[in-house]
């Protein structure tokens, strides 16, 4: 596992780091202060996991991330950042983001959310899943387990920001095949867009969760 710790912030990063090196088995863990250097990153391709603060000098986060999903399109790119705003993070996810990890949560939260990360699932905060939940009533868990085993490769790729030609090479399959795919697993998990998919994902890994605790 290789893992791109994008943060300006020498202190935070560092604890990060050492957490994530306690790891077993431990990934290796690269750490660049800015967006410009992450992306000048040798084998950047190689990278499985891009950790991203939201606020770095220069750059929006925004752009970062898009510059970053550019760059990166095979690999989970999650936001870390003190910044807890339900339209940001909405925007962050529209924007190819598959997690939001909040750095104002508990040391053991913030230990689970990356081991949620790591293992390419979708992370989003409790308290924003409720409060989405409070917007909008959904049946998109329960859904989900209507999705055939291709619809469900299509979706995670989709919920992890790769575009639809992206998700084609890696599949074996043609950008047409992969629209249709998409296309029918909105339908049943009662989504729009992609932003509605990421939550449905994140809601689902939470309750399996609470249901093995």
């Amino acid at each position: 596992m290789k893992i791109l710790l994008v943060d300006d912030h020498n202190l935070f990063a560092e604890g990060l780091k050492t957490l994530l090196c306690d790891f077993d088995p431990a990934p290796e863990v690269i750490l660049c202060p800015s967006c410009e250097q992450a992306l000048d990153t040798p084998d950047l391709a190689a990278v499985d996991l891009v950790l991203l603060d939201y606020y770095l000098s220069g750059v929006s986060g925004i752009e970062a991330l898009r510059s970053l999903r550019a760059a990166c399109v095979n690999s989970l790119i999650a936001v870390v950042s003190a910044l807890e705003d339900p339209e940001v993070i909405h925007d962050l996810i529209e924007a190819g983001a598959a997690g939001f990890i909040p750095k104002t949560t508990t040391y053991a939260s913030l230990s689970s959310a990356l081991r949620t990360v790591l293992s390419g699932t979708i992370y989003l905060p409790p308290a924003l899943l409720a409060i989405q939940d409070n917007n909008k009533s959904t049946n998109a868990p329960s859904g989900l387990n209507l999705l055939s085993p291709r619809q469900r490769e299509v979706l995670d790729q989709v919920v992890m920001g790769k575009p639809n030609k992206v998700i084609a090479s890696n599949l074996g399959i043609s950008e047409n095949t992969v629209k249709a795919h998409v296309s029918a697993s909105f339908r049943l998990l009662q989504v729009k867009n992609r932003t509605e998919a990421v939550f449905a994902a994140a809601k689902l890994q939470n309750s399996r969760i609470e249901a093995s605790v």
